[in-house]
């Protein structure tokens, strides 16, 4: 349904670039080049090869993330957070989700700041606010030229949706969608393009975390295995393969994907949480659990935690941070952002672990 666009080199760092269909220019998110594609209608004559000449694609030169390689291979990230402002559809933390975020991943897990791709309303590059094009050149770049031992992330705070699904690969029925900045002109971006762009492609080795602080999103990456855990912890591996069999998995790499709800369930934008400011309450939680528990914690115990402050917050449970109390990653970033946004208590969401294969959540490593 969504074949896998056409591979240029950037005109100037020569990174591969993945042009999206009918598109006639790209422009590189690393060096900012702008490469255009001839029309093949006015293109010469070929020339005959010359039997004395080997014309041999050039090696493929890696995009400069910065201290590569890393002793845990190369990492890249893409956030997403969009406020919507000024719109009926505003909501006041998902730019505080961004820039935690990338705190989280720049001082916890070690990524380089220029690996990290930002799209928001407060960039002033053009090409870094999140609107639909936009999203889907920085999806397009995360997977760009991947190989063993890369780390990849995408976080997404905003909107997100659903809709009728009318080819049956879908155990409920619907598609999930992101909802870019300019979703209600250009439409949503939907499950089955993230799963083919992001998903599919990865090589054996390379490992993608997916962070998505939306509504209805517990099946968004459309991968085939769903973690349905219970309030005591206990789990069952659900089967989520379209009955079509069209597979929905990598190509050989890891993915995994953390959301803030199930698919028939809201996300909460509030500030019950961090007492100081808006945020997603599971962009909150997910950190928060990262930060509070022990080097090597496992999947089982990360969503554990999550679920619990989310069922405690607004029931006296101690859901929040004492900010006054830290000065680790998340009370440290909290108090560098403006305060504002309204409480809203007694949250009804259980954050959802989707992956490409089935594995024991309490025995595998969280590492990124």
């Amino acid at each position: 349904m969504y074949p896998p666009p056409m591979l240029v080199n950037c005109s100037g760092c020569r990174t591969p670039l993945q042009l999206p269909s009918g598109a006639r220019s790209i422009r590189c998110a690393l060096c900012q080049a702008i490469t255009h594609i001839a029309d093949p209608r006015s293109a010469p004559p070929p020339q005959q090869p010359s039997s004395a000449v080997s014309h041999q694609p050039p090696p493929h030169v890696p995009a400069p993330l910065g201290q590569l390689p890393h002793p845990h291979g190369r990492k890249r990230a893409v956030i997403c957070g969009i406020s919507y402002r000024f719109s009926r559809h505003e909501l006041k933390g998902c730019i505080n989700d961004a820039k935690c975020m990338r705190h989280l991943l720049i001082n916890k897990f070690k990524f380089a700041p220029d690996s990290i791709l930002m799209l928001t309303e407060e960039e002033t590059d053009p090409y870094r606010i999140p609107n639909k094009q936009n999203m889907r050149m920085a999806l397009y770049w995360l997977v760009q030229g991947c190989t063993a031992g890369d780390s990849l992330v995408f976080h997404y705070s905003g909107h997100g949706s659903r809709q009728r699904n009318y080819n049956g690969d879908e155990v409920d029925g619907y598609d999930e969608t992101l909802c870019p900045l300019d979703f209600e002109t250009q439409g949503m971006i939907v499950d089955d393009e993230i799963n083919a762009t992001i998903v599919r492609p990865l090589p054996h080795g390379v490992k993608l975390h997916s962070i998505i602080d939306a509504c209805h999103s517990g099946t968004v990456l459309d991968l085939p295995f769903l973690c349905r855990m219970g309030r005591s912890g206990q789990y069952v591996w659900e089967d989520h393969r379209p009955r079509s069999g069209l597979w929905k998995g990598t190509a050989g790499g890891e993915a995994i994907s953390i959301s803030g709800c199930d698919d028939d369930q809201t996300s909460a934008d509030t500030s019950a949480l961090s007492k100081i400011t808006s945020t997603g309450a599971m962009t909150f939680c997910f950190i928060q659990a990262i930060e509070r528990s022990p080097q090597g914690t496992t999947y089982g115990n990360i969503l554990n935690s999550m679920r619990t402050t989310i069922r405690n917050t607004g029931s006296g449970g101690g859901g929040g941070v004492n900010v006054g109390s830290g000065g680790g990653v998340v009370t440290s970033m909290l108090t560098m952002l403006l305060t504002g946004g309204s409480g809203v208590g007694g949250l009804r969401q259980e954050p959802q672990l989707t992956a490409c294969e089935t594995f024991d959540v309490y025995a595998k490593p969280f590492i990124l």
